[in-house]
Order: C-alpha cells, then sequence, then structure tokens
C-alpha cells in the first residue's frame, strides 16, 4: 500500500477492522536530505493522510514515531528536556516536528488518541540499514562479522542516544496500552535508553572480536549528528507510564553480535 493513497488506507482500516493504527512509514535523515521534496511529501502527506482515516473509521489509538531529529539549535544536548524548543536542521526532523503538532492538534480538535515518541537511533539485527543518520550502529555490527573492519561516516567521539530494538518495541507497546488519563504529553516522549560513541561501541564489538578495526571518515550525515543531543530527560515517560530501559552498551552488542553471526553462518 502506498501511504500518499488515502482512499487504500481507509479499504484497509474498514476491511480489517483496525482499531490500533501503528504509522510507521517514513523517509530518515540521511536519505531525506537526499531528496527534500520526496521526504515532506512522504512523511507529511502520509500522516495527514493517516490522521483523517483514523478519525473518520473512530479508530481506538494511532501512534506516530518521532525523532531526535526535532531538536536542534538552543537545547541543553547532555539532557535535552521534554518541553525543549524544536529548531530541527533536516528534512526529516522538520516533518516529525511538524508531525509532532498535528497530532497534538488532533488530539484536541477531534479528540483523536494519538500517542507518541522521539526515538533515539534504534539498532535491531532484524533488518539493514534504512538511510539514518545513527544507522551507523547498526552497519558497523555486520561490518565487523563480514570484513573485520569498518569505515564510520561519524567522528570517533559523536555522542548519541540509542535504544536497542527490544526495548524500542516495549515502549511503543506500553505507551500504547497505557492509561490515557495519565498521559500528559501528546505531542511526543522523549525516549531515552543508552548513549555511545563510535568509538566505544567499536571497543564493546572488539571484546568479542579483537581483530576488529575502524577507521573515520566523516561526511555530510556528521552534520546532521552534531545538531542532536547526546542525551534525552525522559522523566515524563518515567513519571505517566513507567517507562524502563534494560538494555545498556554491552548487553546489546553481545545479543547483536551473536544474532547477526548465527545469521551469517546460517
Amino acid at each position: 500500500m502506498n501511504v500518499l493513497d488515502k482512499e487504500a488506507i481507509l479499504n484497509i482500516i474498514r476491511s480489517n477492522e483496525v482499531t490500533h493504527f501503528y504509522h510507521l512509514a517514513a523517509i530518515l535523515s540521511a536519505k531525506g536530505e537526499q531528496n527534500p521534496s520526496k521526504a515532506w511529501e512522504v512523511n507529511m502527506k502520509g500522516l495527514l493522510n493517516v490522521l483523517e482515516c483514523s478519525v473518520e473509521c473512530k479508530i481506538d489509538r494511532l501512534f506516530f514515531p518521532s525523532s531526535i531529529a526535532v531538536f536542534g539549535e538552543g537545547v541543553d544536548k547532555n539532557l535535552t528536556a521534554q518541553d525543549s524548543v524544536l529548531k530541527p536542521t533536516s528534512v526529516y526532523g522538520i516533518s516529525k516536528a511538524a508531525g509532532e503538532n498535528w497530532c497534538n492538534y488532533y488530539f484536541e480538535k477531534y479528540g483523536l488518541d494519538v500517542r507518541s515518541l522521539r526515538y533515539p537511533g534504534i539498532v535491531g539485527h532484524q533488518t539493514l540499514p534504512g538511510g539514518g543518520t545513527t544507522d551507523y550502529a547498526v552497519d558497523i555490527y555486520y561490518a565487523a562479522i563480514k570484513k573485520s573492519h569498518f569505515n564510520c561516516f561519524l567522528k570517533k567521539d559523536t555522542a548519541l542516544p540509542m535504544m536497542y530494538m527490544d526495548d524500542a518495541i516495549r515502549a511503543t507497546i506500553e505507551l500504547m496500552e497505557a492509561d490515557g488519563g495519565r498521559l500528559q504529553v501528546r505531542t511526543s516522549y522523549n525516549l531515552q535508553g543508552m548513549t555511545f560513541t563510535p568509538e566505544e561501541i567499536y571497543e564493546s564489538i572488539k571484546k568479542l572480536q579483537g581483530d576488529f578495526t575502524i577507521d573515520y571518515q566523516p561526511d555530510f550525515r556528521q552534520e546532521i549528528a552534531d545538531s542532536w543531543p547526546s542525551k534525552l530527560d525522559d522523566s515524563a515517560a518515567r513519571k505517566d507510564w513507567d517507562w524502563q530501559p534494560e538494555y545498556d552498551l554491552e548487553k546489546m552488542t553481545v545479543e547483536m553480535y551473536s544474532a547477526i553471526l548465527a545469521k551469517q553462518q546460517n
């Protein structure tokens, strides 16, 4: 289905009697900078189609994924507050910031139960990297196992907030199952898992594979990463729906490395 096709969305909702909608379709940060107008069209019109269909079909709950890309200048990057100013520097971030406000608008005007998370970089072995600036933290595990070497497009000391896929999925479901009466944020909740640099993730992998090497060759994605926070204050999520991460860097690396290694051997 094309998310830009409103009638197709309506048909799928009605024919499957959908009650909970997770809207995950988007063009990510790095890919978005290569074609800004297309990224805006997919990310913005796609969301508006979903919002309108959800109201029309009386969807019980709608999930919209936001991102750390909504932040830019004027925030405390070491601990970015829930209500920090949003001055994104990428078209992806601009679309997510606008999306947050559209979600809040539909909640206030139509009573649509929209819930959202500002995801950090998501690390998982289930799918290959999809064009995000934080995707280096997925690709590095594949490179270690396949080639014993990784060319990193970020500087070695670029600290970014990250989260293991299992924590991200659990956070999403917990938010969607939470008591709506407790939820005080209808734009998007900050979500923090762990923070690390390319050098730190490299060192964690090197403990499992001693011959692993790395080179740092920053490109245009470095400027995107430099505009983002290194850690988020997610106290609102912890207070409103009891959020608590389970994975740190070392635990994630053991699971990522063993899962990808098993895939390569099959």
